[in-house]
């Protein structure tokens, strides 16, 4: 829904395109010519042309409206409907490996209690290998199969991740991708990884637990990033989490 000064900004400047069109260039305009019919006094009953010009109290209307425009434009400092900055490149080799889930944003099919993790590898095809099991509290395991396809190399910061699964096909994926490297530490270590219109969001780091510290500086990198961190899910590791073995 558009707010108040966008309706009457978009008002004005109809307004405003139609009539200073005409009294920039001088112009009148003149109505649909009618049958000329003689009146009384031998007058013919034609329309004389009419100039019209933008009053002062419009002028002055639509500048308010513009001079509104402007501040709120320099006030906003960033488009909530940008997508978050991507990490500069991403080393596949380097990021291929087991990751685990620090935190993440609410999602409908993994449940709270859950600890996850993710494995990368490579395909003779040239996409990534992707395995996900997810642990629950009884140290029981779920796993789904799929595979990333990387849509900017050579920077490799935006990808396609697919799942091997009947449904899989019927997902919907945006052309922009949905799995964004956001940050990767040095050491690949850490990383955060989300979707671009910020609805998912994924911490991960080569161990099940990071010290506080560290996670504290994860979550005040994606708060950065425009993320709702507020909703975040801390991922509550499995006594056994590092000691799994894929399914």
């Amino acid at each position: 829904m558009k707010s108040r000064i966008e309706q009457e900004g978009a008002e004005a400047a109809e307004v405003l395109g139609s009539r200073f069109s005409a009294f920039s260039a001088g112009s009148c305009s003149k109505p649909p010519r009618r049958r000329a019919r003689r009146g009384p006094g031998g007058h013919d009953g034609r329309y004389s042309p009419r100039c019209t010009t933008p009053s002062l109290a419009m002028l002055r209307r639509i500048a308010i409206v513009l001079m509104g425009l402007g501040l709120t434009s320099c006030c906003t400092t960033k488009n909530p409907l940008d997508p978050p900055a991507t990490v500069k490149t991403v080393d596949l080799s380097r990021y291929a490996g087991r990751w685990f889930e620090i935190a993440r944003l609410p999602m409908p099919f993994q449940k709270a209690g859950e600890a996850a993790m993710a494995e990368y590898g490579s395909n003779p095809d040239g996409t990534i290998s992707v395995h996900n099991i997810a642990i629950r509290p009884d140290g029981s395991q779920h796993d789904i199969r799929g595979y990333a396809k990387v849509l900017n190399p050579p920077e490799n910061t935006k990808l396609v991740v697919r799942f091997r699964t009947w449904f899989g096909p019927l997902i919907p994926v945006p052309k922009e991708g949905n799995y964004w490297v956001l940050h990767v530490d040095d050491r690949y270590q850490e990383a955060i990884v989300g979707t671009p219109n910020r609805k998912y969001l994924w911490m991960l780091a080569r161990t099940a637990t990071i010290p506080g510290q560290r996670y504290a500086a994860l979550v005040a990198k994606a708060e950065a990033l425009g993320f709702d961190v507020s909703r975040l899910i801390r991922t509550s590791p499995q006594s056994s989490a590092e000691s799994q073995t894929l399914p």
